[in-house]
């Protein structure tokens, strides 16, 4: 259903984050939640994903997920869950060292996989479910 519907959902864009890559929304806020899509470290500017490793693509990352969420009005510390798929496990440690920066306090569950590969050529790609307000 649409928004003006008694049952409504809002579509989620900044051009702070990096482009969708298909046919999706950056995020959805219904039903008290904001459901942010499988984020990559894509460059909102060049709308590639950045250069640096694992530990870069991660920041971007959640800097794409924070713009997101800060457009619904949200925010990282009402992250209830996140999903983390990655091309290569052995990068977990590097991984969790720079989302650990983004979830100091009271951290929400979360659940990572690996994949054989992820669209765009990244090598991380996130999504969360948060709190809306």
């Amino acid at each position: 259903m649409a928004e003006g519907s008694s049952k409504s959902i809002q579509i989620i864009k900044t051009d702070k984050a990096g482009p969708p890559v298909g046919p999706y929304s950056q995020g959805i806020k219904a039903g008290g939640f904001v459901f942010v899509a499988g984020e990559k470290g894509m460059d909102p500017v060049t709308k590639q994903i950045v250069p640096g490793g694992i530990e870069a693509e991660t920041r971007r990352t959640l800097e794409n997920i924070k713009a997101i969420l800060g457009e619904a009005g949200s925010s990282m510390d009402l992250v209830v869950s996140t999903f983390v798929f990655m091309t290569d496990l052995a990068e977990f440690s590097r991984m969790n060292e720079i989302y650990a920066e983004y979830f100091k306090a009271n951290p929400p569950g979360r659940t990572t996989v690996e994949v054989k590969s992820l669209p765009a050529g990244a090598h991380v790609e996130i999504t969360v479910t948060a709190l809306a307000t």
